[in-house]
């Protein structure tokens, strides 16, 4: 049986497998955009569709990109999340962990940031913090704590299942807290951000986790380089020649 939270959605082939003690490797991906993320509306547990922007976009990277070969797939119950793993991996078993789901940006949820720039506190909230949370939504430590619960769920789900090399997509904010925290070497989590379709390629082991809670970061799936950032703190990146996000 799967850990709380966890909802198989396609392709179960239940079959009783000997405990591992060595994981390979997982790969942590960003989902696609959707209308409100191209209007720079913020959502975090609003459950939204991909775009049709967001799906094309997906689909030319997956026909322009290979992405390493997972035996399975852990995906954030929110439809965008669940729609790029369909998209990225097709024909993988599919495995719903609800604490991969987004940031609850409470009363902030469905407004773009010129709307709310004027309020109190919403410049509260930007000043940061663990326990700063947006009213009525959720702080940065009990997100932390959701990364932790679901990165040990998989974890655990992959070695009672024999699973070698899976996927896990997830959401901007979650992915790069998840790296910055639990990964080596350790970095900032705005210097994980990453485009959407993308992420890292990690390595863990039983003992990694059970004596440290980290893993290594083996690298950028697919390759880039972040070359700076915009007015609106957004990323920029360079793909180089090979760049199938254009």
């Amino acid at each position: 049986p799967f850990p709380v939270g966890f909802r198989t959605i396609r392709g179960s082939d239940a079959k009783t497998k000997k405990v591992r003690t060595m994981i390979d490797e997982v790969l942590f991906l960003r989902h696609g955009r959707t209308e409100a993320n191209e209007k720079g509306i913020y959502i975090g547990k609003t459950d939204l569709p991909l775009s049709e922007a967001g799906k094309a976009q997906l689909k030319e990277l997956y026909e322009t990109h290979e992405y390493p070969k997972v035996q399975k797939v852990y995906t954030s119950p929110l439809e965008r999340a669940v729609q790029s793993a369909e998209i990225l991996f097709p024909d993988r078993e599919l495995t719903e962990v609800d604490d991969l789901r987004e940031m609850d940006f409470g009363i902030f949820e469905g407004l773009k940031a010129e709307d709310l720039v004027n309020l109190d506190s919403y410049k509260k909230w930007l000043k940061g913090g663990l326990d700063n949370p947006p009213p009525n939504g959720e702080s940065l430590r009990n997100m932390m704590v959701r990364c932790y619960t679901a990165l040990n769920a998989i974890i655990l789900d992959m070695m009672n299942e024999g699973v070698t090399h899976a996927g896990v997509m997830t959401h901007s904010g979650i992915l790069m807290n998840m790296m910055s925290c639990f990964g080596l070497p350790k970095m900032k989590p705005m210097e994980f951000a990453c485009p959407v379709g993308h992420g890292y390629e990690i390595m863990v082991t039983a003992q990694m986790w059970q004596q440290s809670y980290c893993f290594e970061i083996l690298g950028k799936i697919p390759g880039y380089q972040a070359v700076g950032y915009n007015d609106a703190g957004e990323a920029l990146f360079d793909y180089g020649s090979d760049d199938g996000d254009s």
